[in-house]
């Protein structure tokens, strides 16, 4: 069983360094963001596809990812939103994690995040917005 584990390990860590390698080639800028590992950026790659022209735009990328908001009034209320849950599910969990990361650990997105709170957003609005 051991020597199954490390024949693993050691296929794993050859297969990590070849993602490396690839993201880096196709999207270097991607994987330099704070908070986005190359694990993320290969998915945000995959997700992307190789039609990447489509994504003209942040919107463009927010549908693609299942965060776009779309309306959620009942009538009684008014500017209120939800996400929509259509989109790659994995791209979505990881704009989720970077967007964790980011706020945990990225000064200019803490800042972000306090001066939304002062304006009486909830932390769930705010990752949201």
């Amino acid at each position: 069983m051991a020597r199954r584990w490390k024949t693993l390990d050691n296929q794993i860590k050859s297969l990590n360094r070849q993602i490396e390698a690839l993201a880096r080639n196709a999207a270097p800028a991607l994987v330099e963001l704070h908070g986005v590992g190359v694990e993320l950026a290969g998915q945000f790659l995959v997700a992307a596809g190789d039609n990447a022209e489509r994504i003209r735009n942040e919107a463009a990328f927010a549908k693609l990812c299942g965060v776009a908001p779309q309306p959620a009034s009942s009538g009684r209320t008014t500017g209120r939103h939800r996400l929509s849950r259509g989109g790659d599910r994995a791209a979505n969990s990881a704009l989720c994690i970077t967007t964790i990361v980011r706020m945990r650990h990225h000064q200019p997105t803490r800042d972000y995040g306090e001066r939304r709170t002062t304006e009486g957003l909830s932390k769930r609005e705010i990752t949201a917005a």
